[in-house]
Formats: structure tokens, C-alpha cells, sequence
């Protein structure tokens, strides 16, 4: 089986590379906050970190269907949102909004809410899909210094990643206690992708491919 990544993420194509599946990877269609703010505005409530990263998620697999070399196969899309003091975050951008979340993190857990949508397209129709959300608990250091803090900003890494770190690059040092799956802390979770591909009721084990 083919699986093709509704994603550019290098995080979440090493993830598969180390599970010994090579994707091909295709940049997803979609303006994140505008459909958040349209599902927001249907509801007349603000979205849960939960139906963040699933209506996301879905919308990523979608919106690359037309990309596909035959339009067919195994499509994954993703997202993740971190959730601090009952506030779900998204990537922080800019210097400013990183560092003022990293002190507000500093020495205290969040979760970080990892969204998957599987789609199994034959002939660019749907005729399966399945959502799971996996989660994780991430406690960062609270012997952190502002100076530490500002250093790791400076290098770019956490402006776009949910939560605003990367357990698998710079900031490693720095997260003490991990409580969940640690590829969800990467933005895919292997145990909820195999978990996925067999209640559509494939096997898990022939996309291996490297």
C-alpha cells in the first residue's frame, strides 16, 4: 500500500521514515484559521482542542486528493494544538508569542493534542475515512532561564510547531517528563495511524516500505 502525507512537516516524515514507511509528502490546500473560524461561527462556540485538530486534519487529507499521481491510496492528513491553562494553542509565529508561552510553560504540563484523518481514495473517490485524536502530556523544565528560553527562539525551531518546541531538535533538553506517545509529541502517532489502517480493514504492515 501507497500512503501519501497531507504534509510538508519534516517532524512527521521522520516519524514514518523511523517506522520504516517512506511517504510521498504533498503541501495541503487549506487556510487553517478561516475554516476554524467558519466551523466556530456554525456552532456558535469555540472549537475544543479535539475538534481543532480533527475538522484540520480531515480538511488537510482532502484538500490533496487531486494531487495524487493516479488518485489513489492511502491519504494521511494532520494536525496538532497544544492546550495550556484550558487555552488551545497553535504555532506561535513570532519571537514574542513563543517566549511569553515557553515562561508560561515553563515547569508545568500541558497536553498536546495530535489530530489524524485517513482517507483510502480509489480513482480520487472516497470510500473510506476514519479520524483519531492521540494526546500527550509534556512537562517543560522549570529550572529553564529566560536566557535559554531566548537562545532557543533564536534559531527559528519552535515558531512553527504547535506548542512551540520540538522534542526531537533543539529543545529536547528542556521537556523533563513526557506522559503519552512519544511520536504523538512529533505530530503523528504511530500507534494511531496502525490503529486507523486496520478499522478500515487493511493491514498496518504492508506499507512498509524502506
Amino acid at each position: 500500500m501507497k500512503l501519501f502525507l497531507a504534509s510538508t512537516s519534516a517532524a512527521r516524515k521522520a516519524v514514518l521514515k523511523s517506522a520504516g514507511i517512506i511517504p510521498e509528502c504533498y503541501a495541503p490546500d487549506c487556510d487553517e484559521p478561516a475554516e476554524v473560524l467558519r466551523a466556530e461561527q456554525s456552532l456558535r462556540r469555540k472549537l475544543t482542542a479535539t475538534e481543532t485538530v480533527e475538522l484540520l486534519a480531515r480538511l488537510k487529507a482532502h484538500s490533496v486528493i487531486g494531487q495524487l499521481p493516479d488518485r489513489s491510496g492511502l491519504v494521511l492528513g494532520g494536525d496538532s494544538v497544544f492546550m495550556l491553562d484550558f487555552e488551545v494553542l497553535g504555532k506561535p509565529h513570532t519571537a514574542d508569542v513563543a517566549l511569553r508561552r515557553a515562561q508560561q510553560h515553563r515547569g508545568r504540563t500541558g497536553v498536546l493534542y495530535s489530530g489524524h484523518h485517513l482517507l483510502e481514495v480509489k480513482n480520487g473517490e472516497v470510500v473510506q475515512e476514519i479520524s483519531l485524536v492521540d494526546t500527550a502530556t509534556v512537562r517543560l523544565a522549570a529550572d529553564l532561564t529566560d536566557t535559554e528560553l531566548r537562545a532557543y527562539i533564536a534559531t527559528g525551531e519552535p515558531l512553527e510547531l504547535a506548542g512551540g518546541f520540538a522534542i526531537d531538535g533543539l529543545a529536547g533538553a528542556f521537556i523533563d517528563k513526557i506522559e503519552g506517545t512519544p511520536s504523538c509529541v512529533m505530530g503523528l502517532s504511530l500507534p494511531a495511524l496502525r490503529q486507523m489502517v486496520n478499522k478500515l480493514g487493511l493491514n498496518y504492515t504492508k506499507l512498509w516500505n524502506a
